[in-house]
């Protein structure tokens, strides 16, 4: 294991971890909410380095980004763990628990990476669970890929803090964020904050491209109202920033709520385009 960066030491062995706005207290034996970062007698380990529960050779528009190098393909590696709570989570298997796993080194999964690029790979996405739980394993790795000319992608829920971003930013080539709902309650209950995510939004979208998604919830988030709010604001950062607005399917806790009506999607859309220039539906 590697100890963990962004994190400091209280007493009693206990340490307080720096990495994402839970700033988890976590003693001695513990581990924060994430279920990944681990304090061994005062010392914060990265526990999930390296270790990878899904592995794939995905299309880019899959992650999704439709408009960053279209057509081409991407390496996507997936670990366990996340630091949200979401029930309605569609990869809960690997997000919510640890799961059966490979290990792989930084310098493995970059040979991999070169070595299918003549498939159309341009490089490696972390995503499938929430990828910057494995902060220093995406560092390390990034940094291998954009040295040998390839691009690092994120997929991620956006909760993490300013320094952390701020330092991984320049080795990051795309991502897409998710943006859960336009409602700090919704992220209440998910074990978020709205303000968190949104200000990785404008701090990534200044780096590099970025493209936003949105899963849309039956009587959850899938007012006409809360759309509008959130894609003027959205523009206002640019109106050029890609919006995935997505159709739900039953899943994890949310069995009980049917899927997305297809027209709710279009509906949203035609909402979402008022204000931003590229704007798909997506599961439909």
């Amino acid at each position: 294991m590697k100890e963990a960066a962004f994190y400091e030491p209280l007493e009693n062995q206990a340490v307080e971890c720096r990495l994402c706005p839970h700033h988890c207290r976590i003693p001695a034996g513990g581990r924060g909410l994430c279920g990944v970062r681990r304090n061994r007698d005062g010392t914060l380990l990265a526990e999930s380095y390296g270790r990878i529960t899904s592995m794939a050779l995905d299309p880019i528009e899959k992650k999704p980004l439709a408009r960053f190098h279209p057509g081409s393909r991407i390496l996507s590696l997936g670990s366990y763990g996340c630091n949200f709570r979401c029930g309605f989570c569609q990869n809960h298997e690997i997000s919510m628990k640890e799961a059966d796993y490979q290990e792989l080194s930084p310098g493995q999964v970059s040979a991999a990476s070169i070595q299918i690029a003549d498939e159309g790979n341009i490089g490696v996405a972390y995503t499938y669970n929430e990828p910057l739980i494995s902060y220093e394993f995406v560092r390390d790795c990034a940094e291998l890929i954009a040295a040998q000319g390839q691009k690092n992608v994120l997929v991620t829920n956006g909760f993490v803090c300013r320094e952390p971003l701020a330092e991984l930013l320049p080795l990051i080539h795309g991502m897409n964020i998710d943006l859960k709902s336009f409602t700090p309650a919704f992220y209440e209950k998910i074990g978020g904050k709205l303000e968190d995510v949104r200000r990785t939004i404008q701090l990534a979208a200044s780096c590099c491209h970025v493209e936003v998604t949105t899963l849309i919830i039956p009587g959850k988030n899938d007012s006409v109202q809360e759309m509008g709010e959130l894609s003027r604001w959205l523009a206002r950062i640019d109106k050029d920033i890609p919006l995935h607005i997505s159709r739900f399917f039953p899943a994890h806790k949310l069995r009980d709520i049917p899927p997305t009506p297809v027209e709710t999607i279009y509906q949203l859309v035609g909402t979402a385009r008022e204000s931003l220039r590229y704007v798909y539906p997506g599961n439909c």
